[in-house]
């Protein structure tokens, strides 16, 4: 039997019912990935970026990685493009 069925006459069910093996009693532990990115190649833009996101981080107490990428623009196939399919 669903758990409730809306105006639509759609079926919903309480998932932790159904796989109560799925769901966990305690708080699941996350890290939170910062992407900087420049399309130009000056470093110190993407140095001054990655920092930013790296206080704004910290300052809220979160777990954290920070990826970065230096490409040109939205040209994927142009060359010096680090962005990969």
């Amino acid at each position: 039997m669903p758990d409730e069925r809306t105006a639509g006459g759609q079926r919903r069910y309480d998932l932790a019912k159904l796989r109560p093996n799925s769901f966990h009693a305690g708080p699941v532990a996350r890290t939170t990935i910062a992407y900087a990115r420049v399309s130009s190649h000056d470093q110190s833009d993407l140095e001054r970026q990655s920092q930013t996101l790296e206080m704004f981080c910290s300052a809220n107490g979160w777990s954290f990685e920070i990826l970065w990428d230096l490409g040109p623009g939205v040209n994927y196939t142009a060359r010096g493009s680090n962005f990969v399919f």
